[in-house]
């Protein structure tokens, strides 16, 4: 995959305004942030070009040569990317002596999303163990540190889903560095979800695991639900306290019911259940 790399100057008051304006970004398509370089898929570059250059204008940051600070947009060539971020990235040592190598995709596990999430699978460990969680999917899986939680804690079947080929790669070589089996897929959920519904033979989740951006979990809220058996249960992460309003009612409209929220600064995560038949 080619990508665009953004050097933005920017100068905020406040921690959490760097981080809205970080989430902003990544809603328009950045997928990777490394201190003032911010990397976008070119495909996506050349899709949203126009709307990040209004956002980044209405931000106050004009394009650099107007005045000082600003913002500078160029092509990364793929080898560079990947010898670049292998290099700083190395590999990083988890609870349960999980590894995890970070080639070119979010979720090392240090995040405070990808945190929460690895800390609410750790205070689950009695629903692997029980059977409650025996089939996983973990959507937009990154590194695929998640799904190797799961199955290292006991889950029977993992499945990943990115929609990065280099995620699929990185989940299916972290997987083999744990000694875990899971089966990586590139596609998007949407996808996924038809497929599943065209074979109705074809199992659904007892646990979904997504720590994504606000806007794809309230796009594939509906998704989630039919995806899930009765019973089975959702943990999102990837957003802010200001998002959960919107989340939560999606999730409501679409049969789940919300149990709880965990908080990381100003990072959000929350939790839900499949309680009717679908």
């Amino acid at each position: 995959m080619q990508y665009h790399v953004l050097h933005i100057q920017t100068a905020f008051d406040e921690e959490w305004q760097k981080d809205l304006f970080d989430q902003q970004l990544c809603d328009l398509g950045i997928d990777t942030i490394d201190g003032e370089d911010y990397y976008i898929p070119t495909e996506l570059w050349l899709q949203n070009q126009a709307a990040i250059e209004a956002f980044l204008s209405s931000s106050l940051i004009p394009p650099s040569g107007e005045t000082e600070g600003g913002f500078t947009v160029s092509a990364v060539p793929d080898e560079n990317w990947n010898a670049a971020w292998e290099a700083e990235h190395p590999m990083q040592e988890l609870p349960m002596g999980v590894k995890i190598i970070p080639h070119c995709a979010f979720g090392a596990g240090h995040h405070e999303t990808t945190g929460m999430m690895i800390d609410e699978l750790l205070n689950h460990q009695s629903s692997f163990v029980h059977r409650t969680f025996v089939d996983v999917l973990d959507n937009g899986c990154g590194t695929g540190v998640l799904g190797i939680f799961a199955k290292k804690l006991g889950a029977e079947k993992v499945i990943a889903i990115d929609i990065d080929d280099k995620s699929v790669a990185n989940t299916i070589e972290n997987a083999a560095l744990n000694g875990v089996e899971i089966d990586a897929r590139l596609g998007n959920l949407s996808a996924f979800d038809f497929y599943r519904s065209a074979r109705k033979h074809l199992s659904t989740f007892d646990l979904i695991l997504a720590n994504i951006h606000r806007n794809i979990l309230l796009e594939q809220m509906p998704c989630y639900a039919r995806l899930l058996r009765t019973d089975g249960e959702l943990w999102i992460s990837g957003f802010y306290e200001t998002d959960c309003p919107a989340l939560l009612a999606a999730a409501e409209a679409n049969g789940l019911r919300h149990i709880t929220t965990h908080a990381n600064g100003d990072w959000r995560m929350m939790t839900f259940k499949r309680t009717t038949e679908h």
